[in-house]
């Protein structure tokens, strides 16, 4: 398993796994505007996209957004889209993400790397920590939704 940055040349088998990753969040599929929405992240150098390869095929990927710690004085991360094919969970392809975004973080002498999962997504909790992330018990995320 090779684990790398995407390119705008992984564009379309990228956007069916974000189409993939959106639908488990319960939103319909649009795999138009999907590879759109990849294609202006990935063009504009808004985010940093990995992805999981096993035998030439992108079986994952994960999407992190810089944001910036005020309190550290320095750059931290996002981790806001994470996903693997459910035919290839268990195959390393997670945790493989996890480390390069890890190392990301490493790398760009980076203050903190976030991310959110479901409550009940209790499969996802376990990977996390294996890998050695740690759940916040001391602050509440929330949320103001202007379009509501």
């Amino acid at each position: 398993m090779i684990t790398r940055k995407a390119t705008i040349e992984d564009l379309d088998p990228l956007s069916i796994l974000f189409d993939q990753y959106r639908i488990f969040y319960k939103q319909e599929t649009d795999l138009p505007a999907a590879k759109q929405f990849l294609s202006d992240r990935i063009t504009n150098h808004e985010s940093v996209i990995f992805v999981a390869v096993l035998d030439n095929k992108l079986v994952g990927f994960t999407q992190l957004y810089p944001v910036f710690s005020s309190v550290g004085m320095k750059r931290a991360w996002l981790l806001n889209d994470f996903f693997v094919d459910e035919n290839f969970r268990g195959s390393a392809a997670a945790d493989n993400l996890l480390k390069a975004a890890q190392n990301m973080g490493i790398e760009t002498n980076s203050r903190w790397l976030v991310l959110q999962t479901a409550t009940t997504n209790h499969r996802a909790q376990r990977v996390y920590e294996r890998n050695g992330w740690k759940k916040d018990a001391e602050y509440f995320s929330y949320y103001y939704y202007p379009d509501k």
